[in-house]
């Protein structure tokens, strides 16, 4: 159906559907497309507000504020503006314009809490410098029915939108501040798209739940760190695993063909090992680098 005789509501209601379903790294570029076949800047511009808050909140988009690096979510929702706890600032953000808008400083409340925040943080920050290149974190604090909650993020990409490949990793652990025992909840999420002559996406998650002793608020920091580094190694070994199962099965699948009568034995070692050569040429630097993992899935 042709775009031009869908009425106002029709379009309003595909644009936004289209666009909340851009895959991450991708967003700007499929809005001025859209533009190119809608040719209504006013209504373009209105959708594209609208469903950029949506995106940054569905794919953890990374800001850097004073220095820091902010990680916008539905976790730190203000109405319709975004919280950043090291700043103490709030503002709107246009994922179009890459641009902070109507910024407002608000005050917090120092107490236990928010010292905990930030001796996570410190902890968590230490294990995303040494796993990820160019890696963010933020720790958040939330009030759900009078019980304060921390909330951990973590994000890190490697957009490629010229070679039509991109990738993006990104967790959250969110866990109850307990005197004795706390309960850790996690999600770790991997998305992936290549559109070179096809249009292929892979998405990949995992969730979580584990237990940790608490003493003090030092051992507490440290002890969560541990236990994301650990549950994040075990998932990129596991997503690694699966992925060169899959390759040796695409490799079957490809030797199914009719080949040639020679009467010359295969040699098959060579074979492999050209394969594993040309596949996974950053497979050691993959176990460090999360954002590689995300090249190397495509």
């Amino acid at each position: 159906m042709s775009l031009s005789i869908l009425s106002r509501k029709e379009k309003e209601k595909a644009i936004r559907r289209l666009l909340v379903q851009v895959p991450p790294g991708e967003f700007v570029n499929a809005f001025d497309d859209l533009c190119l076949l809608i040719r209504d800047e006013k209504l373009m511009h209105h959708q594209g507000e609208f469903a950029g808050h949506l995106h940054c909140q569905k794919y953890s988009v990374p800001l850097c504020i004073d220095g820091n690096p902010v990680i916008l979510s539905h976790h730190n929702l203000m109405g319709d503006r975004f919280f950043d706890y090291q700043s103490k600032l709030s503002f709107k953000y246009d994922l179009l314009q890459n641009q902070l808008r109507d910024i407002q400083s608000h005050g917090i409340l120092r107490n236990e809490v928010e010292y905990l925040r930030n001796v996570v943080l410190c902890a968590l920050k230490l294990y995303v410098n040494d796993h990820y290149p160019a890696g963010s974190c933020n720790v958040l604090r939330k009030t759900i029915h009078q019980k304060e909650f921390l909330i951990a993020c973590i994000e890190d990409h490697s957009y490629n939108s010229g070679a039509f490949w991109n990738g993006l990793w990104k967790s959250k652990w969110i866990f109850q501040v307990n005197p004795f025992l706390t309960q850790i909840t996690g999600r770790v999420f991997v998305q992936a798209h290549f559109f070179k002559g096809v249009n292929l996406h892979l998405q990949l998650s995992k969730d979580l739940k584990e237990s940790v002793e608490v003493v003090n608020q030092a051992q507490l920091a440290l002890s969560f760190a541990r236990l994301v580094e650990e549950q994040e190694n075990q998932f990129q070994a596991a997503v690694l695993e699966e992925l060169q199962e899959l390759s040796r099965q695409a490799l079957r699948g490809i030797l199914r063909r009719d080949l040639p009568v020679t009467r010359t034995l295969i040699d098959w070692q060579r074979i492999l090992a050209d394969l594993h050569l040309v596949m996974y040429p950053k497979l050691g630097y993959v176990i460090y680098s999360r954002s590689v993992l995300c090249n190397w899935i495509i």
